[in-house]
């Protein structure tokens, strides 16, 4: 649905985008994340036709974004960081307003009724603008994005500024626009990203530095292979018991955490899954596991590690 070739930007001698690629594919849900200074919002300007970029293209269902600006721009609903929202308006007459500015083609009062209701914004269809509150102002950044039915959704930043049953109410909201659309999520609160997206991009520097499923980067990352484990029984033995599994390498005692109760860290070799082993030996013993957990890295360490290492960019 959208392929970026070699994209480049460049502003005199400095690079703000340096040969970026990468391709979503129909009905992806894509968190686009880098820290300020990276060239993601540079990146989804070229992608949405803001700017044009020095070298390289961006094509939208087959159409290039430069040949073509009217064609590929119709198939791309964008929700910018500050919704374009005319506060005097109601939300139908700014809603009719955009219908008419991308002269869009659907019947046009069902076409807004069934976004509306989609976007749960039906009860304040006649209110002013400037009155809704910062969550209904976003429902409708989100409703004039969908005007026209894009296969395209760019959400920039969809949920800056909300309370957490706002985010929760948003999140929910792009799962089930990826059903029916391909969505490009940037947000720079990681765990609503890892929550809501199939596959991640981690720009720095102008560069690409990760492109994979949040599960694929944290076990490629990730140096270690390690379970924190906590245990109902006698430590000695257990850690006997730990220490012969197939693939153990370490076993650690972390001491006494409940009356009775230990936790260790155990450590297998690479590309070894220990738990279902670690389980049924316990078991046998009848030592209850009353905590299990992996060590892999969340998306935080991700992606401080991919945008704080040179060495994580010079890798690509």
């Amino acid at each position: 649905m959208i392929e970026v070739k070699n994209l480049v930007k460049q502003y005199g001698n400095n690079f703000a985008v340096n040969d970026i690629s990468f391709e979503v594919k129909q009905g992806d849900i894509l968190g686009f994340l880098g820290p300020n200074g990276a060239g993601k919002s540079t990146t989804m300007n070229i992608i949405t036709g803001y700017l044009s970029a020095t070298t390289g293209s961006v094509t939208i269902d087959g159409i290039d974004i430069m040949e073509d600006p009217i064609g590929a721009k119709a198939k791309i609903g964008y929700l910018p960081e500050h919704p374009p929202l005319y506060l005097d308006m109601t939300v139908k007459e700014y809603l009719g307003f955009v219908y008419e500015l991308k002269k869009a083609t659907q019947p046009r009062t069902a076409h807004i009724d069934e976004i509306c209701e989609l976007v749960k914004i039906s009860d304040v269809y006649k209110r002013p603008i400037k009155n809704l509150s910062k969550g209904y102002k976003q429902r409708v950044g989100i409703a004039q994005a969908m005007i026209g039915n894009p296969e395209v959704l760019i959400l920039d930043e969809p949920t800056v500024g909300l309370d957490p049953k706002q985010i929760i109410e948003i999140r929910n909201l792009i799962r089930e626009l990826g059903e029916r659309h391909t969505v490009i999520l940037s947000s720079h609160i990681l765990p609503e990203v890892q929550a809501v997206c199939d596959r991640i991009i981690v720009i720095n520097k102008g560069k690409l530095v990760a492109d994979d499923t949040p599960e694929n980067l944290s076990k490629n990352l990730s140096s270690d292979h390690k379970l924190r484990l906590r245990v109902d029984g006698p430590e000695k033995e257990i850690a006997r018991l730990l220490e012969k599994i197939p693939g153990m390498l370490t076993v650690s005692k972390l001491g006494e955490r409940e009356p009775g109760v230990y936790d260790f860290d155990v450590e297998g070799e690479t590309d070894s899954d220990l738990r279902r082993e670690i389980f049924k030996r316990l078991a046998e013993r009848q030592w209850p596991i009353l905590g299990m957990r992996s060590s892999e890295m969340t998306l935080e360490d991700i992606f401080l590690q991919l945008t704080s290492d040179d060495s994580a960019a010079n890798k690509q």
